[in-house]
């Protein structure tokens, strides 16, 4: 129940990013925002929390889990959920991470971006557009995430 991390102040480049952040495409699977619902569970059946349902929530993730492919996936399997398949990780607070990807393979941000790219993996074709993009422009989609 700790409040969610704070971002840092915006500035030309992270406004940037963040528009090429959305323009790629990454924002469709790492939402920047959304409502919880109405009733969400306190631990009982029948008394929702009043914390937690309807609140706006900045996550960067639509909690749906996504196939990403061969080279992330780990060989394990939880729930219905197969090897190659991973709920999409919250990016609130990535700028104070040192590590990225779901089993902290890298300390780079856009090795961790580039490895989205894989056989299978849903994220290919935002993939594609990010490295189509300028080095100035992956640079301040890097810098939006840092200031997360």
């Amino acid at each position: 129940m700790l409040a969610p991390p704070t971002p840092a102040p915006a500035t030309e480049s992270t406004t940037n990013g963040r528009a090429a952040f959305v323009r790629t495409g990454c924002a469709l699977c790492h939402t920047p925002s959304f409502t919880t619902g109405k009733m969400i569970a306190s631990g009982s059946l029948t008394v929702p929390s009043v914390a937690l349902s309807n609140q706006t929530v900045n996550l960067f993730s639509d909690l749906v889990v996504h196939h990403m492919g061969r080279n992330l996936a780990d060989g394990i399997t939880q729930g219905g959920a197969g090897p190659d398949e991973f709920r999409t990780a919250p990016l609130w607070g990535v700028g104070k991470r040192v590590f990225f990807l779901h089993d902290g393979r890298t300390r780079n941000l856009v090795e961790a971006i580039r490895a989205h790219r894989s056989p299978g993996s849903e994220a290919n074709l935002v993939i594609e557009r990010f490295n189509r993009l300028k080095a100035q422009e992956q640079q301040d989609i890097i810098n939006f995430l840092r200031s997360l």
